[in-house]
């Protein structure tokens, strides 16, 4: 595996070669991340990894700075689960000049849920994004459906950019307990993370309702409650269709929830 840090080392190291999967990261990686890398080696191209922990999709108060950070320990795991290159620039070698241009995702995509709750994150994410596509040039480029409307968002970019790219939506990858991993679970105390899979039970419970025909609105707000009562500082509980639009009875949907456990914000989501 080779570990690359400059554009040009990238650039040289492909030599003009696009065929290639993507799996971007900010490293603090863990069995979802390197899901994504075996899923990418399947479609039999080189895989390329980033690690890069973007400072623009980090708003004032969020956890830049105490981020999970182990490079050695993320390139061993990259480099077990058949990865061929990891770009890894500092801040300096991806925004040698300041980033003064931002990509902004539309607001009825980027202003609700977790933009709602993190403004500029989607403008943050959606710039790095860019940069590192055009930086790499894949053909493929993997994301987890954890980050559901993240997923979404880039979907829309590639689409409205003509971007030659294909976006490959990778499963989410849970503990036996249900929890969705996250690099942010390491923040969790042992009596928060025991609480912590009450949230896809929740989520669990209200898809069944709703399919069942209970007004999503009704069992929205009862959901936020019962995060409540299990020590949750709920954030949003919300049934939307896939594309994030308004849920019709009977289509392909999606619930989405958020909140706090302690200092720390965990999201989820499932399809039914």
């Amino acid at each position: 595996m080779q570990v690359l840090a400059s554009v040009a080392s990238v650039r040289n190291a492909l030599g003009g070669q696009r065929d290639v999967a993507f799996v971007p990261t900010m490293g603090g990686l863990h069995e979802g991340h390197l899901t994504l890398v075996r899923q990418a080696c399947q479609l039999g191209r080189p895989v390329v990894a980033s690690i890069f922990v973007n400072r623009l999709q980090f708003g004032a108060g969020e956890d830049f700075e105490r981020y999970p950070r182990d490079f050695e320990r993320d390139c061993d795991l990259l480099r077990g689960a058949g990865c061929d290159f990891v770009f890894a620039p500092s801040e300096a070698a991806l925004y040698p000049e300041p980033h003064t241009f931002r990509v902004t995702p539309p607001d009825v995509l980027a202003s609700v849920l977790e933009g709602a709750s993190r403004p500029g994150f989607f403008q943050g994410v959606c710039t790095v994004v860019l940069k590192l596509l055009s930086i790499v040039q894949p053909r493929y480029a993997l994301f987890g459906k954890k980050d559901y409307q993240q997923l979404r968002i880039i979907e829309s970019l590639v689409r409205q950019f003509a971007l030659p790219v294909e976006i490959v939506a990778g499963k989410t990858v849970r503990d036996a307990d249900g929890l969705a991993l996250s690099s942010r679970n390491v923040y969790l105390t042992d009596a928060e993370r025991h609480v912590a899979p009450v949230l896809r039970q929740v989520l669990a419970e209200v898809a069944a309702r709703v399919q069942a025909g209970t007004d999503p609105a009704k069992v929205e707000a009862e959901a936020c409650e019962a995060l409540r009562m299990a020590g949750w500082a709920p954030d949003y509980v919300v049934v939307r269709a896939r594309d994030l639009g308004e849920a019709q009875p009977g289509h392909p949907s999606v619930v989405l929830g958020a909140g706090l456990l302690g200092q720390t914000r965990l999201i989820d989501n499932l399809e039914f």
